[in-house]
């Protein structure tokens, strides 16, 4: 028998590549991390907005929407273009043009130039986050390695989510609403300049091939629709609503025969016939509606039920985020290579629908300790148990040559799944709420049982959930290991 002995110099180089690859792992979350917080962080602030710059109910809505709208609509678009021309390019573009945005929202002094910041803000958060996913991929062939640094990115993403909502409080109450995009400058300028450093350039699998322009098109005019039509649909009125479901229907139906002649497509259609990653997009629209439905709703129940202020409803969710980073950094990675991406997700959505079941109970005298935290911390546990094994069972479904459009597909059906049930659950509640107020009760006993209706639904599409990943996934019990 014979043995090999690493030399000192192979060994300080694996060392070398280990240490920049975890580098650029930080450097990666960190551009998420802006991004996510974003799409939170505006939410708290919106009243002191709309004091600001005398926006008007309905208009308040679109600096949200005009974020949103392009966000959603150039996932899929940037996720591919970063296959073909580079996804370190695709990941700096975005940073830079992000960061530039969030300036302009900052000095904003009119209401049209802040939607407009706002707009080219989503254009850049879709061109960074595109390709997160892909880069990771790259990064850490190893599965349990990948495992790991899955768990890492999913922790640093459901923390920004929930994080948002305290920062955007404290920055509002403490400074002013301009802050809440200001504070993107320096972390923007670092996050920037460290990707242009650690990170290792690419050339893109397809480089100098092309890109289907018209089927880029129709994508991107059904997504942005799609969106548009979720987020207005309490406003557009039911007709327009239907027309405009219809419309992006016809422009999906019209990609998907344009894929299917196309010499070179934008995406090809065999990437959705794997059962993984389709399956795995579509228990993330059920699961991340659900989340964002509880995130939204539990918010206004602290607020317009148990009368909290805009600081202390960001405090009292603070629990979940560290909760979730601390499992999801310490945990995840090994429970997944212990027991299966599968079982651990089945796990986690089985916590989800019983935090829902208990937050349906919540009372119009109810209590944060008694009725807030304990199903917070079962939804808090859950999601970190379920976010990290999903997507790894979603990538794994994807060629590498393919894991910027899978990156790209799976951020998009997060905004779409995030947008859905964002605005069916609040219509739920208004619409009980508003029938009870007819028929005499009283406002807080009103408000809360239409707060109770929408969780009631959420644990319904939780459970729905769990039963689509229980039949759809079970191939992949084995990978994502």
């Amino acid at each position: 028998m014979t043995t090999t002995t690493e030399s000192p110099a192979a060994a300080r180089g694996r060392r070398g590549r280990t240490y920049s690859r975890w580098t650029s792992l930080v450097v990666l979350c960190t551009g998420a991390l802006m991004t996510i917080l974003d799409g939170n962080i505006v939410t708290v602030a919106m009243p002191a907005v709309q004091r600001d710059l005398g926006f008007t109910g309905p208009g308040l809505a679109w600096v949200v929407n005009a974020y949103l709208i392009p966000f959603g609509g150039l996932l899929l678009l940037a996720g591919r273009l970063g296959d073909l021309v580079g996804r370190k390019r695709m990941f700096t573009a975005g940073l830079a043009l992000f960061t530039a945005a969030s300036v302009l929202c900052g000095v904003a002094t009119g209401r049209e130039v802040l939607v407009a910041a706002r707009a080219v803000q989503g254009v850049g958060g879709a061109m960074t986050m595109a390709v997160v996913l892909g880069m990771v991929v790259a990064l850490f062939p190893e599965p349990r390695e990948r495992a790991r640094a899955i768990a890492v990115f999913s922790a640093v993403g459901a923390a920004g989510g929930a994080l948002g909502t305290f920062l955007g409080g404290a920055l509002t109450e403490a400074l002013s609403w301009h802050w809440i995009f200001l504070i993107n400058l320096p972390i923007g300028a670092a996050a920037w300049a460290a990707a242009v450093r650690v990170l290792a350039p690419d050339e893109g699998a397809d480089a100098g091939r092309g890109v289907d322009f018209p089927g880029a098109a129709l994508v991107t005019g059904a997504l942005m629709l799609t969106v548009y039509t979720i987020t207005g649909a309490g406003r557009l009125g039911a007709v327009t609503t239907v027309l405009l479901a219809l419309a992006a229907l016809a422009l999906f139906a019209a990609f998907a025969v344009r894929q299917a002649r196309a010499a070179r497509p934008l995406l090809r259609l065999r990437l959705l016939r794997s059962r993984l990653l389709t399956g795995a997009n579509a228990v993330q629209v059920l699961m991340v509606a659900t989340m964002y439905g509880f995130q939204f709703i539990g918010a206004l129940y602290l607020q317009r039920v148990l009368g909290y202020g805009e600081l202390a409803t960001g405090a009292a969710f603070l629990p979940a985020p560290v909760l979730i980073g601390v499992l999801m950094l310490g945990l995840s990675a090994r429970t997944i290579g212990r027991f299966g991406a599968y079982r651990v997700l089945l796990a986690g959505l089985v916590l989800i629908v019983a935090g829902m079941a208990l937050l349906s109970r919540a009372p119009v005298d109810g209590g944060y300790l008694a009725d807030v935290l304990p199903p917070m911390l079962l939804l808090a546990v859950g999601f970190a148990a379920a976010m990290p094994a999903l997507t790894g069972l979603a990538m794994s479904g994807a060629r590498e040559e393919d894991a910027g459009l899978a990156s790209g597909l799976f951020n998009t059906t997060q905004v779409v799944g995030g947008s859905l049930g964002l605005a069916a659950l609040s219509a739920l509640a208004a619409a009980r709420t508003d029938g009870l107020l007819g028929r005499g009760a009283d406002a807080a006993a009103a408000t809360a049982e239409g707060y109770q209706l929408a969780f009631r639904v959420a644990a319904a599409i939780a459970t729905a959930a769990l039963a689509l990943a229980a039949a759809a996934l079970r191939e992949g019990a084995g990978r994502a290991r």
